[in-house]
């Protein structure tokens, strides 16, 4: 495992090469990224592919054969090689192998790039290409958890913090069953008619909270207090889950999702997942999502 800093605009990032996970994300030398306490949650930033969520048992049938994956894919548990860095970007990749192909029985090569703009504006950008000689069935996420309350602050509350959004709206959620799996028979009203919604320990009692469609693919997270926080802009990603661990655990992460977990409704067949994306051979599917510090 290595580190790559990469700095721009007053933001430095440092990205390691296990996982290609962002591990600190500074501002002025506050720093706005999770740093993984093991009393809550170990992670920090990882990248989901080529699932999101979970698998009914850990396990799906698929046109090439069976998949076993855990929660949110593989991507998180492999090395990735740095392939190009300059002092404001790097990008990583993973490439198939005989070990990924016993859980996931397809050819693929993924390539991460992390970017800061000259006004500190950080991009993750997921290329995904399908190398082999059938269609490619895969989702991704990212999933970067931030510092509550924000860096900087003096006197704030978990409960100061809200995600604004750019318009009013209503959302219904589905809840997590078990497993890890989405139902909609138990789906609740998250609000309606609202731009604003409270962080609330309550919000995440049944684990993440998951937004569809959300008004200009943008919410932020911020102080009611400062006004300091995060603003995660997503295009191209239809879902963004927002979780903290239970208890006290002092971050919300915030993860853009072009898929989900697999429903109670749905079948095991990987292929038939809700919103999967299909990659004809030689493809190449690019999403990316910013992050800009307040």
């Amino acid at each position: 495992m290595s580190t790559t800093t990469i700095t721009n605009g007053g933001v430095t990032a440092v990205l390691s090469s296990h996982g290609a996970e962002l591990v600190s994300l500074k501002k002025g030398g506050d720093e706005y990224l999770w740093q993984a306490d093991p009393r809550w949650w170990t992670g920090q930033a990882p990248i989901l592919f080529p699932m999101v969520g979970s698998l009914r048992g850990e396990h799906a049938t698929s046109a090439q054969g069976p998949v076993a994956l855990r929660r949110h894919g593989l991507a998180r548990d492999y090395e990735h090689e740095v392939v190009n860095a300059t002092a404001s970007s790097v990008t990583f990749q993973l490439v198939d192998s005989a070990q990924t192909r016993e859980g996931y029985p397809y050819a693929f090569k993924l390539n991460m790039t992390y970017a800061l703009s000259d006004e500190g504006v950080l991009s993750q950008t997921f290329r995904v290409e399908n190398t082999g000689d059938v269609d490619l069935p895969f989702s991704v996420g990212g999933h970067p958890a931030f510092n509550i309350p924000a860096p900087g602050t003096k006197g704030e509350f978990f409960s100061d913090y809200e995600l604004v959004f750019a318009q009013p709206w209503s959302c219904v959620a589905p809840k997590i069953a078990e497993g890890g799996l989405l139902t909609y028979d138990t789906a609740f009203t998250v609000f309606e008619d609202a731009d604003v919604l409270p962080i609330t320990r309550e919000l995440f009692a049944d684990d993440a909270v998951m937004l569809t469609d959300v008004p200009g693919n943008t919410v932020t997270l911020r102080s009611r207090v400062s006004g300091r926080g995060v603003k995660v802009d997503f295009p191209g990603f239809k879902y963004i889950g927002v979780w903290s661990a239970a208890g006290d655990a002092p971050f919300v992460a915030l993860e853009p999702w072009t898929g989900h977990a697999t429903l109670t409704s749905e079948d095991d067949v990987f292929e038939h997942k809700r919103d999967i994306t299909t990659l004809a051979p030689g493809a190449v599917d690019e999403r990316m999502f910013t992050v800009t510090l307040l």
